[in-house]
């Protein structure tokens, strides 16, 4: 039976304060499964990439509780946030973040140096989590050799390289065509499968709301019923 891997409970977060505060989420109780591709929709400004940013954290809430994988995020000090999202946690942004001047193989390498996995080891799994992105014939490449949708494939080789169990993706196709787009999201669910991981998407693509197991819809910071 599926265990939860992700818990939050009654998370807000306010930018600001007095009459000029912001509200962006309000009370936010979520639950998702471990191994479960969920989905998350809302209008710009909504507060989809507030909560991703809260549950990886990269952002700390104004109040509530998150956990990923037992832990607790909101009560973690910088250091152990910086950890966390070198170890257990990855992003896929939807500007690709990749570095320019380093080729696929040295731009999926670079989470495994920080965490100074062996050479030999670290040669392995580039070249493991390449292949599974379809892009063993393009790992000498650099970024402006490639096109969109393999870019992104290199972002998400590089998300996987530390095998963390969380996989969060803001918008990871913004930068798409529909075709590619498609072809992206099916993909990370398969990987989320073959790599047993948990992943959290935010798009607002119905095409693409249909690849996932689960979808929620926030608006105005509340999750919508």
């Amino acid at each position: 039976m599926s265990t939860d891997y992700v818990r939050i409970e009654g998370i807000t977060r306010t930018f600001g304060a007095g009459e000029n505060a912001v509200h962006a989420l309000r009370g936010i109780d979520l639950a998702i499964r471990q191994g479960e591709y969920v989905a998350i929709k809302g209008r710009s400004g909504s507060g989809k990439t507030t909560l991703l940013n809260l549950i990886g954290g990269l952002d700390r809430a104004t109040s509530g509780r998150i956990e990923v994988g037992g832990a607790d995020v909101t009560a973690m000090t910088d250091a152990e946030l910086l950890t966390l999202r070198r170890e257990r946690v990855s992003y896929v942004f939807q500007s690709f973040g990749l570095i320019p001047i380093l080729t696929a193989r040295e731009n999926v390498s670079v989470p495994l140096r920080l965490n100074k996995i062996p050479p030999r080891d670290r040669e392995e799994r580039v070249t493991e989590v390449l292949t599974s992105v379809g892009l063993a014939g393009h790992q000498n490449q650099v970024p402006g050799q490639l096109s969109g949708g393999q870019q992104q494939r290199v972002g998400l080789a590089r998300a996987l390289a530390a095998k963390p169990g969380l996989l969060l993706a803001d918008e990871p196709t913004g930068q798409l065509d529909s075709h590619t787009a498609r072809d992206i999201m099916t993909l990370i669910g398969t990987l989320v499968r073959t790599e047993s991981m948990t992943a959290i998407v935010t798009t607002h693509d119905p095409l693409l709301l249909s690849l996932a197991d689960r979808v929620i819809e926030i608006a105005d910071g509340h999750l919508v019923a």
